[in-house]
Order: C-alpha cells, then sequence, then structure tokens
C-alpha cells in the first residue's frame, strides 16, 4: 500500500504522525516499516540495515549527534576533526528572516533550513536579481522556529532530531560543477561503520535527470541503486583515497553514519552527516543489497 497516494500532502501526514505521538517507538517503527516496506521488519534478529536502523532510532543515544544533524552547528564538529579545509564558505546563519541583510548577498547563494526539513528547506539562488524577495521571504520564514517544549517524538521517531532547540536560516555559497550539463555537482555519500567506510552512492544530475550507483573502496560498481534509477558509470576522483580518510574521520565515533560529500575539480566539500538515511525505508535494488549492509552494523548500541 502507498500510504502517499491516500494522503498526499506531506503536512497532512506530519499532523496525523504528530497525533500519535503517544504510541511507543517500537510499535510505531514496525507499523511505518511495514507500510513502507510492504513487510513487517524482524526486531528479534535483525539481519537487514533497515531493520537496524529503527533500532538506532529507538536504542542508540550519543549526545554528539544532535549538533551533527544540525547544518550549522556540525561546522564546529567537522573543525574538530581538523577538517577545516572541506566546509563550505559561509555567508550568514540566522535566528529570523529579518536579519537577513538581502543587499549584502552574492549573486549566487544557497539557503537551507539548519534542520533540514526533510530535504524540503532549501532554496539555490542562481541570480539574486530575478528573485522577488519579499516573496521569498515569507517563503523562509518558517523555517525559523524555537523549541518551547521538550518534544518527546518527532514524526520518523529519529532521536537525533528532538535534541535540536531551533531551527535557523543558513545561507552559503552556492556548490557547481561546470563539467555537469546541468551544473549539479556529484554527491559522495559513505556508508561508514565504526569510522570504516564500505561502500559509496554516488547521485549525479540531481537538477534534471537524477540518477545513482554504488561503488566499493576500489571503484568497482556495485550494480545497486535506491531511491533514484541507475546511473552511468563515471570515474573514480583522482583523490578517492583523501575522501575516504575523511569519511572514516567523521565517523569513527558512531556505530553508522553516512557522510556525504562533494568533491569539485579535486576539491572536497563536506555535504552533511545522515544517520538515518531515508529514515530507514530505503528499497534497494537488489534487496540483498539491504542485507548486505546491515551485516556490517552490531546492534548492541552502547556508546
Amino acid at each position: 500500500m502507498d500510504y502517499k497516494k491516500i494522503i498526499k500532502s506531506r503536512q497532512s501526514r506530519t499532523k496525523i504522525l504528530s497525533k500519535l505521538s503517544w504510541v511507543p517507538d517500537s510499535i510505531m517503527l514496525r507499523i511505518q516499516y511495514r507500510l513502507k516496506m510492504g513487510f513487517w521488519p524482524d526486531f528479534k534478529h535483525p539481519k537487514r540495515l533497515s531493520e537496524k536502523l529503527q533500532l538506532y532510532k529507538m536504542h542508540y543515544r550519543n549526545p554528539s549527534m544532535p549538533r551533527c544533524v544540525d547544518k550549522y552547528d556540525v561546522r564546529e564538529y567537522v573543525k574538530g576533526k581538523g577538517l577545516d579545509s572541506i566546509l563550505n564558505s559561509l555567508y550568514g546563519v540566522y535566528d529570523d528572516v529579518s536579519e537577513i541583510q538581502f543587499d549584502t548577498l552574492p549573486h549566487r547563494f544557497i539557503m537551507k533550513s539548519t534542520t533540514g526539513g526533510g530535504g524540503f528547506n532549501v532554496l539555490v539562488v542562481k541570480d539574486k536579481n530575478a528573485i522577488d524577495w519579499d516573496d521569498v521571504k515569507q517563503k523562509i520564514a518558517p523555517w525559523c522556529w524555537k523549541r518551547t517544549r521538550q518534544q518527546k517524538t518527532n514524526s520518523g521517531r529519529e532521536w537525533a532530531y528532538l535534541g535540536i532547540k531551533q531551527s535557523r536560516i543558513i545561507i552559503e555559497e552556492l556548490l557547481e560543477d561546470d563539467n555537469n550539463p546541468d551544473g549539479s555537482i556529484d554527491d559522495y555519500k559513505f556508508f561508514c561503520f565504526k569510522g570504516k567506510p564500505y561502500c559509496v552512492q554516488v547521485d549525479r544530475g540531481r537538477y534534471e535527470d537524477h540518477r545513482q550507483n554504488y561503488y566499493d573502496l576500489d571503484w568497482k560498481s556495485l550494480g545497486v541503486h535506491c531511491t533514484y534509477p541507475e546511473g552511468l558509470l563515471i570515474d573514480k576522483p583522482v583523490n578517492f583515497d583523501v575522501m575516504k580518510q575523511v569519511a572514516s574521520k567523521l565517523s569513527e565515533e558512531f556505530p553508522f553514519v553516512r557522510v556525504d560529500l562533494y568533491n569539485i575539480q579535486g576539491k572536497i566539500y563536506f555535504g552533511e552527516l545522515t544517520f538515518y538515511p531515508s529514515s530507514g525505508y530505503g528499497k534497494f535494488h537488489p534487496d540483498s543489497f539491504d542485507k548486505e549492509l546491515g551485516a556490517q552494523i552490531n546492534t548492541d548500541f552502547s556508546i
């Protein structure tokens, strides 16, 4: 059953889930898993990454996680690892839209909410003279909020996000790659387990023809894809070994985290740290890859 076809509005789905916050995680996550994956999870003897990520939500409580999922605070985490050089240029972070001085912004930039907003709170500005700033302010104003009470759950039951006390607007340099026809940049997503990268998901063409493929650490295509169709084979980055070292350093204190990096003409940039990719409901093709990744993570989530 595709519940998104029944309840088409994402906002409505979120409201419904918020009304069900009293339902224990162990029950709600089983129900969500069944709705999204099409079968019941095995939490007693989990084998799949998708199953183990639900247990990760329920049981793993590393205090570093809330700042790592905040798009501004994570910059300090990256600096603490001695990786200042991979951070994108920051133009500003704002508690309220009224603080933004539009005239001082460069011609091109990208705006995001620091909480990510499920990937929806992103605005790419390629020509600031071509936008209506008053309209943009109305659109992005809801991205700023402060938590007035202790929230116990969220719609995906993703614990790391519950520690975020406020959402702000962050404005950064717009990264582009002239070698890609649509100007987008290739996204290298390293699946890491206790500081050991296992494979890398590569996404290309996010603006026009989004494709992806998975590679092992020797850059052999695994013939795997998940959210988007399988893409064309691409050459291994010249500094791929450096990217692996970066991913290892950023992931060393977590049982699992996906480290997202960019590589533009040999320059490595930090993207984000993702503890619950697709909220743990990604459908791999082939399906066996879910179990292959699951074998890499131990469900003893002690810190």
